[in-house]
C-alpha cells in the first residue's frame, strides 16, 4: 500500500464501490456504434468502471453486450447510419484518449431510435469562423452607404506537402453489407479475387475493417464478391494501387481516411437457387449439427420477411447409399442424436429426410408447411466425384425460390 498514490487509492476504492451490473448492461441493438474499448464477458465490471470514469471527466459514454461477438463494448455514440458513424469516429480520433476509436456493427433490422441507451454528444469541434451578415435595405429607404474596402493582403502560397500515395495497402477499408429496402445490416462474407488471374486470394467477413491484399498483378485490379444467404451475389471492382480513382463509382465512398465499399443486397427472386452450405448433418442421419443453426435462422428470416415466399427444398446425398437412417424422434430434437428414430432406406430416402427435417424445423418456428415443397435427388446430381476429397460437399440441401 505504501507505493500507491493517493489518487490511485481513491480510484481503486471507487471501482470497488461500484456494483457489478448496471442499467447500461444491455444487449446492443442493431446499428453502428463508435466504440473505444471491448471487454470479455467476465469483465463487465471493468467496462462499467471505465464508463463511470469517463463520466467523471465530463465525457459521455455507455456500454452494452454484443452476443454475436461475445464482448462488452464501451462506446461513445450509437448511429443508424454508417456514414454518420464513420464521420463521428474520425472526429473522435482527434481526441488522444479516443485515437483508436472504431465502428462496431451489430447486424439486424435497424428500428429508428432503438439505441440501448441515449446518445452521447459529439466531441467538441472547432467553431466555424464568425461571419457578419449583410442586411438588405428595405424598399423605399435611403440606399445603404458605401462599404469601405481595403486591398487584400498578399502572401506567399503555403509550401506544398507531398503526401504518401493512397493505396489499399495503407488504407482502412470497410465492407458494408446492407439491405436498404428494409433498413437491415446483413451478415455475410466477401471473396477477394485477383481479377487478372481469376484466382481467389482470400475470404473476409463483411461489416469489418481490413486491409485488402495486394494481387501483385499488372493491373492491380481486385474483384470483390459478396455472399450472404438469402441474398443475390453482388460483385464490385476496386483497384489496389489507386483506389481513389474508384471513388467516382456509386458503390465506393471515402469517409475521412476510411474507404467504404457498399454492397446493397437484394433478396432472392423467383427461380433463384441457393445452397445451404453451412447446414451439416450427422452421418447416416437426417439430424443437423448444432452449428447449422445460424444459416437455418437466415432461411427462417427470409420466410418471415415476406409471407408470399414459397420455396422448394432439394435434398442431395453422396453416392448410392442404402442402410441405416436416423431421423428426428417424438421429442423433436433437430440438432441431437438423443432420442432419434432408427430406420432403413436408400440414398434418395436419406436426401428426402434431410430436406424434410429442415422443413419441419421451419414449421416448428411458425412457417406454414404449404409454403414449402421437397424434392429428393439422392446421389444423382453430385457436385464432385464421390471419391474426391470434396465428396462431402455433395451432401447438401438447396433452396429454390418458387414464388415471391
Amino acid at each position: 500500500m505504501k507505493n500507491l498514490t493517493r489518487s490511485a487509492l481513491v480510484f481503486g476504492l471507487f471501482c470497488l464501490s461500484l456494483p457489478l451490473f448496471s442499467q447500461d448492461s444491455k444487449e446492443l441493438a442493431p446499428g453502428y456504434y463508435v466504440v473505444i474499448n471491448a471487454y470479455a464477458p467476465s469483465r463487465e465490471n471493468v467496462a462499467q468502471n471505465y464508463v463511470e470514469v469517463l463520466k467523471m471527466k465530463g465525457k459521455e459514454a455507455h456500454y452494452g453486450f454484443n452476443s454475436g461477438r461475445g464482448f462488452f463494448f464501451v462506446y461513445l455514440k450509437y448511429f443508424e447510419s454508417l456514414r454518420e458513424s464513420l464521420q463521428y469516429m474520425t472526429t473522435a480520433r482527434n481526441t488522444p484518449e479516443f485515437k483508436d476509436a472504431w465502428v462496431r456493427v451489430v447486424p439486424g433490422d435497424i428500428t429508428p431510435h432503438n439505441a440501448a441507451v441515449p446518445n452521447a454528444p459529439a466531441p467538441e469541434m472547432p467553431a466555424p469562423p464568425k461571419t457578419t451578415a449583410v442586411a438588405t435595405a428595405p424598399q423605399e429607404t435611403q440606399p445603404a452607404p458605401a462599404v469601405e474596402t481595403t486591398e487584400p493582403e498578399i502572401t506567399d502560397n503555403p509550401e506544398i506537402v507531398q503526401h504518401k500515395v493512397m493505396t489499399l495497402g495503407n488504407t482502412e477499408v470497410f465492407l458494408s453489407l446492407y439491405n436498404a429496402r428494409n433498413n437491415r445490416i446483413v451478415n455475410g462474407e466477401v471473396q477477394v479475387i485477383d481479377t487478372d488471374r481469376s484466382r481467389l486470394i482470400t475470404s473476409v467477413k463483411g461489416n469489418e475493417y481490413l486491409v485488402l491484399p495486394d494481387p501483385k498483378s499488372k493491373s492491380g485490379q481486385l474483384t470483390l464478391v459478396c455472399e450472404a444467404f438469402g441474398y443475390r451475389k453482388i460483385q464490385q471492382e476496386i483497384n489496389y494501387p489507386l483506389p481513389l480513382a474508384d471513388t467516382v463509382k456509386n458503390y465506393i465512398e471515402l469517409m475521412g481516411t476510411t474507404l467504404v465499399v457498399d454492397f446493397d443486397l437484394v433478396r432472392y427472386h423467383k427461380g433463384d437457387i441457393a445452397t445451404l452450405y453451412n447446414v451439416y448433418f450427422y452421418n447416416d442421419a437426417a439430424l443437423m449439427l448444432p452449428e447449422s443453426n445460424y444459416e437455418l435462422n437466415s432461411l427462417l428470416q427470409l420466410m418471415q420477411e415476406n409471407p408470399k415466399y414459397k420455396i422448394r427444398l432439394h435434398g442431395h446425398s453422396n453416392g448410392n447409399y442404402h442402410g441405416k437412417i436416423l431421423t428426428v424422434g417424438p421429442d423433436k430434437k433437430f440438432f441431437s442424436l438423443e432420442g432419434a428414430h432408427e430406420g432403413m432406406g436408400s440414398a434418395k430416402d436419406l436426401s428426402y429426410k434431410r430436406a424434410e427435417v429442415i422443413k419441419d424445423y421451419l414449421v416448428s418456428k411458425g412457417i406454414d408447411a404449404t409454403r414449402m415443397e421437397i424434392k429428393a435427388w439422392g446421389g444423382k446430381r453430385p457436385i464432385y466425384d464421390k471419391n474426391s476429397v470434396n465428396a462431402k460437399k455433395n451432401v447438401r440441401v438447396e433452396v429454390e425460390m418458387l414464388d415471391e
